[in-house]
């Protein structure tokens, strides 16, 4: 066997292992409960997902129905953000792909986790978070899972409550900060418990919020059901203008799986 081939032959035997052990690792603790891994040929599975809909705030203000926002590509959900040359009657900028599992698909107490590989453009904002089935925000909570920001290599995970935005108290703390590779895949997970959300990137943790003993108002909304949202949106107020020059730009999801204690 020729030495580069050797190589090349040896390098995917250690990823094909790393992936062993990982599902091993993974499998001891969790039972698979539901998975998503995007092998549709044409579009992606319509009884567990929906497009996102447009509205009036920064990450929904381009969602649309567009057939060229959305693709299937080598088992590859692909959700784009480009700028508007094709529908003259939409009057928004940019146009930009997103779906999710409301009132199809819902997770609590367990581990939620998605692969994706993340678009690099200034204004460019891919989210993967979640929202309750059953009450309005702030009060119900917000979990982000990830956000990424124009060519940053960090993504952020945050939570968002009626305790941490109303009445902005950032104790314990709600928020943390993993290096990426924006070029990879990444997988990016969430362990929702009774009393705790801990967060985590390509397995190593980030950061945990747990339930405290408090006399304020929402400190703890996440013992309840969640739908998952993935998006690709452009610009706002955190990411910033977008540089059309840069569009169009693709977010990548692989997978998606959810797990619960054995």
């Amino acid at each position: 066997m020729k030495k580069p081939v050797f190589i090349y032959f040896c390098l995917l035997c250690m990823a094909a292992s790393v992936s062993s052990c990982r599902s091993s690792r993974i499998s001891q603790k969790w039972n698979l409960v539901w998975e998503e891994n995007f092998n549709q040929q044409k579009e992606f599975d319509s009884q567990s997902w929906s497009k996102i809909p447009r509205g009036g705030s920064d990450w929904n203000n381009y969602m649309s129905d567009f057939d060229s926002c959305y693709a299937m590509q080598k088992g590859n959900l692909v959700l784009r953000g480009m700028v508007n040359h094709s529908l003259p009657n939409d009057t928004a900028l940019y146009l930009t792909g997103g779906i999710y599992t409301k009132d199809k698909v819902s997770f609590t107490n367990g581990r939620l986790e998605i692969r994706a590989k993340l678009p690099a453009a200034q204004g460019a904002w891919p989210a993967i978070w979640l929202l309750p089935t059953d009450a309005p925000w702030p009060m119900g909570g917000e979990i982000d899972i990830m956000e990424h920001l124009n060519h940053d290599s960090i993504v952020y995970q945050t939570v968002h409550s009626y305790y941490t935005y109303k009445l902005g108290i950032k104790t314990p703390q709600p928020h943390a900060t993993s290096t990426i590779n924006p070029d990879e895949y990444n997988t990016y997970a969430v362990e929702m418990y009774p009393d705790s959300l801990s967060f985590y990137v390509n397995d190593k943790h980030t950061f945990t919020y747990p339930r405290i003993e408090t006399d304020k108002e929402g400190q703890y909304p996440f013992d309840r059901p969640f739908y998952l949202l993935i998006d690709m949106q452009l610009g706002g107020s955190w990411v910033g203008k977008v540089n059309a020059a840069e569009l169009p730009v693709e977010m990548q999801v692989d997978w998606v799986r959810f797990y619960q204690k054995k």
